[in-house]
């Protein structure tokens, strides 16, 4: 009961000293139960009659404890919550009288309750606190904060495992190959933010403007370590975390609130509408001379694939509105926004790393050129589906890429994002004549970003859905040998394409499924999770067995003997 003796209350020490000096030592501790007991004269005449039911004198005298303390500890509560202007000064008494006391577990929680309804903890108790691991894992995450304040780096101790995490459920995502659909984005922005980390993240940073600032210095030196994507996704959710929280402490002084709360309800939507159009237009225009830094953060945001999804789809909607109303994309105002948007979002990365905050300079030829030859794919693409409908019509085919769009694809990010975009908008119509001639040359896309997960992720779930198509070699060519073979020797484009074939591979002709096999058996270099899912396949497609064909049930009936009429 170390501390005791602080506070004038006798303690083990007192009691080891009398023992060891008294004549009488049981005459010593009848007088040490009578001195220190419950001084409550009621009580006293029950303490034999407690003895007569066998009942411990340490059982008695610790349930009436446990009761005062949880009365003391709502006492304190309430003190805490109430509107007297001097509540902080009586607690800030009552935990000096108190704290010497802190490392008696059993009185522990009173002083852990103070310290936690006090908003400023004096320095010597919070590294007292510090300097005992079993008190500090004890304390309130109100106490913590304190702490964490002036210690970065056990701040950054204690984030790291949540942002471990995070990743890790966020690449488990996309590649489960347990569900055949598109799952990545399915769920919405708000069911996305309750995530465990998310929430235990806010409640971490709490009010606390300077522990919000760490996690973002946190997240942005991991966004540039990594080049991972998840990281820009995530600090767009805590900011979102906090405003269903309404704190209002931190999301007033985030230049990037009302942006990210914007483009949340996008993303929710699916679509970015005129309206929001303009209001995104105004945030971005509105940036004044001095506060280009701004410019960094806004283009995390964008950066986060859910963001990035948004603005490829409402691309891609924005351009058939184009053709549906016969004008040009450069005349579309929202067309123009979400190629800025694109291009903030895909150079946030050398934004943040080279710190030069302004606005990727776009090519004009984008619009005059580029999005015309989107736009003219469209038109093809309706028309050719328009016609096969007709009958004794002859079948189209698709016009080839012409050398200057793989130019464009090559070397522009925006270009090379918005031809991702059309291909999954291709695939996900199951307009096999098109995808044939757009997949191959995804392989050529500027900085290799079709094999990123997110876009693989989706292409991979549409090509699921065009199973039948495998049956044909023409296809398998152009999605095997001209697209998924070429890429991996990266890990990630090896398990999408392992993902695909647990799906389809009853459709592939058996030559082609087994060259596949053999073509991606990992080896010592692969990771183990690779060589497991590996096996996992080939032990499926081992013990695959087709269902049998149903026999066409046969009718028995009289109608079956008349004859049929004559066409009138």
């Amino acid at each position: 009961m170390a501390g005791l003796e602080e506070l004038g209350i006798p303690g083990g020490e007192f009691l080891r000293e009398s023992l060891t000096n008294c004549a009488d030592p049981l005459a010593a501790i009848e007088e040490f139960q009578t001195d220190n007991g419950i001084l409550l004269p009621s009580l006293r005449p029950a303490l034999p009659f407690v003895d007569l039911h066998d009942i411990k004198r340490l059982d008695f005298h610790s349930s009436v404890l446990e009761e005062l303390r949880e009365r003391l500890v709502q006492q304190i509560s309430n003190v805490a919550s109430g509107e007297d202007e001097g509540r902080y000064k009586k607690l800030e008494s009552l935990l000096e009288k108190s704290f010497p006391v802190i490392k008696v577990k059993s009185l522990r929680p009173v002083v852990m309750a103070i310290l936690k309804h006090l908003p400023q903890i004096k320095d010597e108790y919070l590294e007292k606190i510090l300097d005992d691991k079993e008190l500090y894992a004890e304390a309130a995450t109100e106490v913590k904060r304190q702490i964490w304040s002036d210690n970065q780096a056990l701040f950054g101790d204690e984030v790291s495992p949540l942002l471990s995490q995070y990743i890790k459920e966020k690449e488990n995502s996309l590649f489960s190959h347990e569900n055949s659909a598109q799952t990545f984005y399915l769920a919405s922005p708000k069911v996305r933010r309750q995530s465990e980390v998310v929430q235990r993240l806010a409640d971490m940073v709490g009010k606390n403007v300077k522990l919000y600032d760490m996690v973002l210095q946190f997240l942005r030196t991991l966004f540039l370590r990594t080049r991972n994507m998840h990281y820009c996704t995530l600090r767009a959710e805590l900011l979102m975390a906090l405003h269903d929280q309404e704190v209002n402490d931190i999301c007033s002084i985030d230049p990037c609130h009302k942006f990210t709360w914007c483009v949340d309800a996008c993303i929710r939507d699916k679509f970015i509408d005129s309206k929001r159009s303009r209001e995104l237009q105004g945030f971005l225009d509105g940036i004044r001379r001095g506060q280009e830094f701004v410019l960094g953060d806004l283009s995390m945001v964008l950066c986060d694939p859910f963001s990035m999804n948004t603005v490829g789809l409402s691309m891609m909607r924005n351009l058939q509105h184009c053709i549906n109303n016969e004008f040009l994309p450069r005349e579309s105002s929202e067309i123009v926004l979400l190629v800025r948007m694109m291009g903030l979002g895909l150079g946030s990365w050398d934004m943040i790393d080279s710190q030069l905050f302004r606005e990727p300079k776009l090519e004009s030829s984008l619009f005059t050129k580029f999005l015309p030859m989107i736009s003219s794919l469209l038109v093809e693409d309706h028309t050719r589906i328009l016609a096969a409908k007709l009958p004794e019509e002859q079948p189209h085919t698709a016009t080839p890429p012409s050398d200057l769009f793989l130019t464009f694809v090559k070397e522009n990010p925006i270009a090379s994002y918005t031809t991702l975009y059309y291909s999954l908008q291709v695939t996900r119509m199951k307009d096999r004549v098109t995808a044939c001639n757009i997949i191959p040359v995804l392989v050529h896309c500027e900085n290799e970003r079709a094999y990123e997960d997110t876009f693989l992720h989706s292409l991979i779930s549409f090509l699921i859905a065009m199973s039948d198509e495998f049956a044909h070699d023409d296809f398998c060519c152009v999605v095997f040998d001209d697209f998924l073979l070429p890429g991996i020797s990266r890990e990630n484009v090896l398990r999408h394409l392992l993902r695909l074939l647990w799906y389809i591979h009853p459709k592939v002709p058996q030559g082609r499924l087994q060259a596949i096999l053999d073509g991606t058996q990992p080896n010592s270099e692969h990771s183990e999770i690779i060589h497991s899912i590996y096996n996992q396949l080939t032990e499926k497609i081992n013990s695959y067995q087709p269902s049998p064909a149903t026999p066409q049930e046969q009718l028995d009936s009289p109608l079956m003997s008349v004859p049929t009429p004559a066409p009138l």
